[in-house]
C-alpha cells in the first residue's frame, strides 16, 4: 500500500499539521475489512455523495458520536452492505474537510485524515480521539455510537455521559465519600518495602506517606479535603473500607480435588487490596501444587504445575483490566490439571483470542495499570500475556487458553506437561547459545513438533504475527539449524528430531525427499541449460537409484526432457 498525495492533516486551533509517514498496511486494512464496521469503524460511500458539502456532513455525524464514546475513524470510499471498496475522488480537498468539520462542531472538533491506496483505489479515513469533552453540530445535536450505529444523545442521559467521559478512566475517579482514614497505613509501608527489593534506585519509597500517595494518583485532593481515587481503595484501602466504599471488588478462589470436579472443597473470599490478593493466592495456589523434577545435563529444572510468575501475570491481568462497574466478583478456580481464572468486563474493542498474545494493550483502569508499572510489578503496560504464554510453552505446557463472552473473559492455564523432552530442548538451545528464544520462536518450534509440517501463513495465525514477521522468526531458526524450508513448508532439522528423541521419523519420506530434490534441480536449471544424473546425485546426496526415481517423476510431471549425446545422456527444463 502505498500514499496518494504522501500526507497526513489535522486541524488544531489555528494551526495546521503536516506528516509524511503512515501506519496503514495493506494487511491491517483488509482486515478491517472483514470485520466490518464496530464502535470505532464506519464505512461510508464517497461515490454516492452528492458534493464535497455532504461529506463533510456525513463525516461530521459520525466523529461526533464517535469523540463521545472512545473515538474511531470514518473510512469514505467503502460500502458498508455489502462491504466493497469503491474508492474516493483524488482530488479532494482534505484540508476543506478538516476545516469544515472543525466549523460545524461544539466545541470545535480536531481531526485527523489521510488517505491510501487499496486495490488500485483511494480510501479516505478521517481519525477522532476521545478527549473527555461532550461534543455537539452546530445546530445542537449530540450523538453517541452504540455498537455499529451513531445514536441521538437525549437530554436525560446527557448528565451519565459527561461524568463518564469526563474521567472515562474509571480507577481514576476521585470516592467523594473517602477520606484518608480510609488508608491503610501497613499496606503503604509494604508497598514501599516491595519496591525497595523490586527497584533499588526508586524514590519513591523514601517520600512520606502522605506524599506517596499523591505521586503516585492513589489519593487526590476534592477541594480542601484529600481523598481516595478508587485506584487508591484497591491499593491501600482498608478492608472495611473497601467492603463499604466498592464492595464489587471481591475476589473468590475455589478449590477442586480430583476427588469430586463438581463441587469446592474450600473456599477463600477477600475484599483486600490488590497485592494482597496476589500474594495470598500466590501462596495458597502453589500450596495444592506439586514441583516435577527434569533433568537437564548435570542440572536439575524444577517445574511447577503452575509456573508462580505466569499464574501472577494471569491474576495481575485480570484484576487491572476487571470492569469495577461490574457486581461480578472475580473467580479463581483451581482444578488439579488448570486452573481458571473468570474476570467480568469483556475484551476490549479490537482485542480477540487470536490476536490476545500480540494486540497493543488497551488497559480498561488506566490508572491501576500505570501504579502497577511504577510499582515494578509490571515492567511495561501489555506485556503480561506474552509472559503468560512464553512461561508456559518453554516448561512445555499446552497454550494458555482465553475465552470471550459478553460481560467476562476467561483464561485456562493448565499444569500437564505435554512434552518433557521439549522442555529439555528450549533449555538446552538457549543455554548453549546465551540467549533467551523469543516467544514466536518457541511456538513455532512447537508447531512444527505437533504437526511435523506447516505453511508460513498457518504459523503466522499461531504466533498471531503479520507474515513478514513471522518469517523473520523462521528466518533466525533456520540460521540457527533448528528448521528447514521445504517447497512451501517449514519442518524441523533432522537433529531437533534427534534432540528431541522423538517418535515421529524425521521426514526424510519420499513426498518430502521429493519436493526437496525437484526445487534443487529446477533452481539449477534456472543457471545451467542442462544436467545430469552424477550431478543429481552430487547435489542431493543420492544414490544412482534415487536419482533415477526423481528423474523418472519429473519426467511423468512434463518437467524435463531427455536428451541423449552418444552413450551419454542429460536432461533439461521443458
Amino acid at each position: 500500500m502505498k500514499r496518494c498525495c504522501g500526507k497526513l492533516l489535522s486541524i488544531g486551533i489555528d494551526c495546521y499539521i503536516e506528516r509524511g509517514d503512515i501506519t496503514m498496511t495493506t494487511e491491517e486494512f483488509t482486515k478491517i475489512l472483514d470485520k466490518g464496521e464496530t464502535d470505532t469503524v464506519e464505512f461510508k460511500s464517497w461515490i454516492k455523495a452528492r458534493n464535497q458539502k455532504e461529506i463533510i456532513a456525513l463525516a461530521v455525524d459520525e466523529l461526533i458520536a464517535f469523540a463521545n464514546h472512545k473515538g474511531g475513524t470514518v473510512y469514505f470510499g467503502v460500502e458498508d452492505k455489502p462491504v466493497e471498496v469503491t474508492g474516493c475522488d483524488r482530488n479532494y480537498d482534505g484540508q476543506r474537510i478538516i476545516e469544515g468539520i472543525y466549523d460545524k462542531t461544539r466545541p470545535s472538533l480536531f481531526t485527523e485524515i489521510e488517505d491510501f491506496e487499496y486495490e488500485g483505489k483511494l480510501v479516505i479515513a478521517i481519525s477522532v480521539k476521545a478527549d473527555g469533552k461532550t461534543y455537539t453540530t452546530t445546530d445542537g445535536r449530540c450523538l453517541k455510537r452504540l455498537g455499529k450505529n451513531s445514536k441521538p444523545l437525549y437530554p436525560d442521559e446527557l448528565s451519565n455521559v459527561y461524568s463518564s467521559i469526563q474521567n472515562p478512566d474509571f480507577s481514576g475517579r476521585i470516592i467523594s465519600e473517602s477520606t484518608i482514614d480510609d488508608v491503610n497505613k501497613l499496606e503503604v509501608y509494604s508497598l514501599k518495602e516491595k519496591l525497595r527489593v523490586r527497584d533499588s534506585k526508586s524514590t519513591l519509597p523514601d517520600l512520606e506517606d502522605n506524599d506517596f500517595l499523591r505521586d503516585l494518583q492513589l489519593t487526590k485532593y476534592d477541594g480542601d479535603i484529600e481523598r481516595l481515587t478508587v485506584a487508591g481503595l484497591l491499593f491501600v484501602g482498608k478492608e472495611a473500607s473497601i467492603q463499604r466504599l466498592l464492595p464489587q471488588a471481591e475476589v473468590i478462589y475455589l478449590h477442586y480435588s480430583s476427588d469430586n470436579l463438581e463441587e469446592y472443597d474450600a473456599r477463600l473470599d477477600m475484599k483486600l487490596p490488590l497485592i494482597s490478593v496476589i500474594d495470598k493466592l500466590t501462596e495458597r495456589v502453589q500450596a495444592y501444587s506439586k514441583i516435577e523434577n527434569i533433568q537437564v545435563g548435570l542440572f536439575r529444572l524444577e517445574v511447577e504445575e503452575f509456573p508462580e510468575r505466569a499464574f501472577q501475570e494471569a491474576l495481575l491481568n485480570a484484576l487491572s483490566h476487571r470492569d469495577y462497574q461490574s457486581n461480578a466478583a472475580v473467580y479463581v478456580k483451581q482444578y488439579p490439571d488448570r486452573i481458571v481464572i473468570e474476570n467480568p468486563g469483556g475484551f476490549l474493542d479490537g482485542i480477540t483470542e487470536k490476536n490476545i498474545i500480540t494486540h497493543p494493550s488497551v488497559p480498561r483502569n488506566k490508572l491501576i495499570a500505570e501504579t502497577l508499572q511504577n510499582l515494578k510489578y509490571v515492567q511495561r503496560t501489555g506485556q503480561g500475556v506474552d509472559i503468560i504464554f512464553k512461561d508456559m510453552v518453554s516448561m512445555g505446557k499446552p497454550y494458555p487458553k482465553y475465552r470471550s463472552f459478553n460481560d467476562a473473559v476467561s483464561l485456562t492455564i493448565f499444569s500437564a506437561i505435554d512434552n518433557t523432552e521439549f522442555v529439555k530442548f528450549i533449555t538446552e538451545i538457549q543455554d548453549k547459545n546465551s540467549k533467551i528464544m523469543t516467544l514466536a520462536e518457541m511456538m513455532i518450534l512447537r508447531a512444527l513438533l505437533d504437526n511435523r509440517k506447516e505453511q508460513l501463513s498457518a504459523l503466522a495465525d499461531t504466533v498471531q504475527k503479520s507474515l513478514d514477521e513471522t518469517k523473520k522468526s523462521c528466518n533466525e531458526l533456520i540460521n540457527n539449524g533448528l528448521i528447514e524450508i521445504v517447497g512451501k513448508e517449514y519442518m524441523l532439522t533432522a537433529k531437533v528430531y534427534e534432540a528431541l528423541k522423538s517418535d515421529v521419523e524425521y521426514t526424510r519420506d519420499k513426498t518430502i525427499q521429493y519436493i526437496k530434490a525437484k526445487n534443487m534441480i529446477l533452481e539449477y536449471l534456472q543457471s545451467n541449460d542442462k544436467i545430469t544424473s552424477a550431478k543429481i546425485q552430487e547435489m542431493c546426496g543420492f544414490t544412482k537409484q534415487q536419482a533415477r526415481t526423481v528423474i523418472d517423476k519429473m519426467r511423468n510431471e512434463e518437467l524435463l526432457d531427455i536428451c541423449k549425446r552418444g552413450n551419454k545422456s542429460y536432461y533439461v527444463k521443458l
